[in-house]
């Protein structure tokens, strides 16, 4: 006959004090995310203020342009240059 606590076999009662426990912790967690997020309309204000500032700070320090960041065909062109080295040195290496 198998272990049990009052009918109730051991592996079910950790298991229900475990979902349990995790039940009560993620209760926790969300009570204390709520408390931390708590801002009036005035701080979202400024914290997007804030936000977009630097956003707005950050393009005008940009000095790359456009033109001179390479584009998919320069990758595709050096996949294919990559491919033909290897090829050439595969077709070396069987005509020793």
């Amino acid at each position: 006959m198998p272990a049990s606590l009052g009918g109730v076999r051991w592996w079910k009662a950790i298991g229900l004090a475990g979902a349990a426990g995790v039940v009560a912790t993620g209760v926790l967690v969300v009570r204390g995310e709520r408390r931390r997020r708590a801002y009036t309309p005035d701080q979202v204000r400024e914290q997007l203020h804030v936000r977009y500032a630097q956003v707005v700070a950050a393009e005008s320090a940009e000095t790359t342009p456009a033109a001179a960041v390479p584009g998919p065909r320069a990758w595709v062109g050096r996949r294919m240059a990559r491919g033909r080295r290897l090829a050439e040195r595969i077709a070396k290496r069987r005509g020793k």
